[in-house]
């Protein structure tokens, strides 16, 4: 940016993916991500207050886990949980899933954070839940994992491409392994299945309606509509 003109504060996640962007593309950006995303206005005793529609969302305890999975995504959602336990310890909290899934230390980090915090984390799918994402729909609070009727869930086996040295990529192979494993064993956990039979059924791409993501138990109840 030009000498003489303040930079504007914005929120951490997205200071750090603004970085290097020029003038011109970021005041585009700006603009692009205020059309993206919606403003709610909401009117109190106390005159009227506009909330992007994720804040508001955020204000009825709804967090939207929606696109790939990634560090700054994952630190946005943890902070919401981290939050909304700060707000009320016994409510729970519901985290909607639209998501072709991602890293996996970025999945496991809010995973982690499911289990830590006190309320019941109650997840919903709505679309896509596959990979990362069809695993932390599994698991949510237990009776309390629900999918849309149409929603497409799919797990698989994790991947990865390591280049360099011999020695290196038996390294990162040994440790893929382990991580399989341990992903199998937490997903065979909040299903109900086996270890041995959650790695056979995820060596490739499982795709599954919401009938058999109930029946594999990595949902507990498909949702229907509110109309009549």
């Amino acid at each position: 940016m030009s000498k003489g003109l303040p930079m504007p504060t914005y929120p951490p996640a997205l200071s750090m993916a603004l970085q290097g962007i020029d003038t011109q593309n970021l005041v585009r950006y700006i603009s692009i991500m205020s059309i993206l995303i919606p403003t709610v206005i909401e009117k109190s005793t106390y005159g009227e207050r506009a909330y992007d529609i994720y804040s508001r969302l955020l204000k009825d305890r709804i967090i939207f886990l929606g696109g790939p999975i990634d560090d700054h995504v994952a630190n946005l959602v943890i902070a919401q949980m981290l939050f909304l336990e700060s707000e009320n310890a016994q409510k729970d909290m519901l985290l909607y899933i639209n998501s072709p899934g991602g890293s996996v230390a970025a999945g496991l980090a809010i995973y982690d954070t499911m289990q830590y915090v006190k309320p019941d984390v109650s997840t919903i799918c709505v679309g896509v839940a596959a990979s990362m994402g069809a695993f932390l729909l599994a698991s949510g609070a237990k009776g309390k994992r629900y999918c849309l009727p149409n929603s497409d869930i799919m797990i698989h086996q994790i991947s990865s491409g390591f280049q360099g040295q011999a020695t290196d990529i038996e390294i990162n192979a040994r440790y893929i392994l382990k991580l399989k494993s341990r992903l199998n064993m937490l997903l065979a956990k909040h299903t109900g299945k086996s270890p041995d039979i959650v790695e056979r059924d995820s060596e490739r791409d499982n795709w599954m309606g919401s009938e058999e993501a109930k029946k594999y138990g990595l949902i507990d109840k498909i949702l229907q509509a509110k109309k009549a």
